[in-house]
């Protein structure tokens, strides 16, 4: 199975898409003005303390002030207010945390009043991004991952990953964790830490305390909702936490981002640094990887499931509803239950893609067809949970209820991403009067003599849809090559299945957008 990594920049950010055998997996719109991601520590104020919450409201630059219980500040919540104090107040040499003497763990049972007091500084970590008309979530248990261990300050704990299984390899990193970890410290060793060398262990270590001390450095300094230590770009964290043997190509068009992950790729992976492309070819990245048409597809209300049957996806604002339908299937099995089960087993696999593709969180219903056979109940809720595996997010799938209904909760830590699959009419704009659009060809062809001959452009590319494309290009000679007589320049023809069927756009030889009247 192979692992690709597409990277297509954008004017407001960038858009991230993970394939497995070329088909979308993941997709991420990373925004450049999207503050406040998962993993970022702010130095935050404490605005407002609700005792009957027993929870903080903090202020850490979001339009609502951001929400922190008394379950997140974390036993040690007393001694980082100690050490962010001494920090703020202290312009000299910045204290190790070795040398800080550790207060009493909180009880777990307190009041967030014994602990917090309005306008008190505080350093905490984002662990949900702002959803809805909610606030970003915080935590006070800081923690830096990087690529096989977690950096955890203020504690002195080593704990190893659940899934590393032998005991010899748990013991054998324990005991190398212990021996290189600083005072003050605690670690969490990650599932790819297992077979690693002391030197690739150490080096990743390293790069996190100097991550953790750089932050402190700014926080000597920090005012008021700066950003201490900011989580790493999507892509680069995607990166981290996934790739393995089975990554064979990380492309993108942006250079800044290629070079960005070439050094980091370099820097833990030496050997996969060829796999890192700079694509600049004429068709627009997404276009080339079929991706733009996978968007189409996928994020409808409506979703076909590969062999037969549909899906039916509906949010609300409590939970996600998923409705399987049989479609087609109905009459290609032997008998209603050998269809029900079949369509069930093959929405599943579908079910699983769409929740990571659109990083559905909270609560999902699926309403499967319904099943008499118990084993059959417990066949689909086995494949459930085999192809759930792959999904970083933490979840919980309990088994088919008599109504035949699976009930999920998965780990909501952004917004679900939700992308417009419907397009107004480029035509009317939506008023539902259209012109004929049987002169669509004629609206680009009197454009393009206009471009090229009025404004005597020397190189020009249309970007339209690919029908479109076909009639300019098809038979010889075709219409594209009587424009090379006409005007005696070549014009360019970009095929983007992301317009609408007879919506068009001119670009000169900077690439920048020629505005047609």
């Amino acid at each position: 199975m192979s692992n690709e990594l597409v990277i297509n920049s954008t004017q407001d950010g960038r858009r991230i898409a993970l394939l497995k055998d070329k088909s979308l997996v993941e997709f991420h719109h990373d925004v450049d003005a999207n503050k406040f991601t998962v993993g970022d520590i702010y130095l935050g104020t404490v605005k407002k303390v609700v005792q009957g919450l027993n929870a903080a409201f903090i202020d850490i630059g979001y339009e609502k002030d951001a929400f922190l219980h008394y379950l997140d500040l974390g036993p040690q919540i007393k001694t980082l207010n100690k050490y962010t104090k001494q920090v703020l107040n202290n312009k000299g040499d910045t204290p190790s945390l070795g040398k800080v003497t550790p207060e009493s763990d909180i009880d777990k049972l307190g009041k967030i009043t014994q602990v917090l007091s309005k306008n008190q500084p505080i350093l905490v970590q984002v662990v949900k991004e702002p959803i809805s008309t909610k606030g970003p979530r915080l935590s006070c248990e800081l923690s830096i991952a990087g690529r096989y261990l977690i950096l955890v300050p203020f504690s002195n704990v080593v704990n190893i990953s659940k899934k590393i299984a032998s005991k010899d390899e748990r013991k054998r990193l324990s005991r190398l964790i212990s021996s290189i970890k600083p005072e003050g410290f605690g670690i969490i060793i990650r599932t790819v830490a297992e077979g690693k060398e002391v030197a690739e262990l150490d080096k990743d270590l390293s790069n996190l305390v100097k991550t953790w001390t750089e932050g402190i450095k700014k926080l000597k300094n920090g005012k008021p909702r700066d950003k201490i230590i900011g989580e790493m770009s999507r892509a680069s964290s995607l990166l981290r936490d996934m790739l393995n043997e089975s990554f064979d190509s990380i492309t993108t068009d942006d250079p800044e981002i290629y070079d960005e992950i070439k050094t980091y790729v370099k820097s833990f992976a030496p050997e996969k640094e060829k796999i890192v492309k700079h694509y600049n070819g004429k068709v627009k990245l997404f276009e080339n990887y079929g991706i733009e048409k996978q968007l189409k597809s996928l994020f409808g209300q409506s979703v076909t499931v590969p062999g037969g049957g549909y899906l039916i996806i509906e949010h609300t604002e409590a939970l996600h509803v998923i409705d399987v339908n049989s479609g087609n299937k109905s009459n290609s099995e032997s008998n209603q239950e050998a269809t029900a089960l079949h369509v069930n087993l093959q929405a599943v696999a579908e079910i699983a893609r769409q929740l990571r593709l659109r990083d559905m969180g909270g609560i999902i219903v699926i309403d499967f067809i319904d099943m008499r056979s118990g084993d059959n109940k417990k066949a689909v809720y086995d494949k459930m949970r085999e192809v759930m595996k792959d999904d970083r997010a933490k979840h919980t799938i309990l088994p088919l209820t008599k109504f035949g209904l699976m009930q999920i909760t998965r780990q909501r830590v952004r917004p679900e991403l939700n992308i417009a699959t419907t397009e107004i009419c480029p035509t009317c704009g939506g008023t539902g009067k259209v012109a004929p659009t049987v002169l669509v060809s004629d609206q680009v062809e009197h454009n393009i003599e206009y471009v090229l001959v009025k404004q005597n452009e020397k190189k020009l590319t249309v970007a339209l849809h690919p029908y479109l494309a076909a009639y300019f290009t098809q038979g010889f000679p075709s219409r594209r090559m009587k424009w090379l007589f006409k005007y005696k320049r070549w014009v360019n023809l970009e095929k983007d299945s992301s317009l609408g069927l007879v919506d068009y756009h001119f670009y000169n030889k900077a690439g920048e957008t020629i505005e047609l009247s």
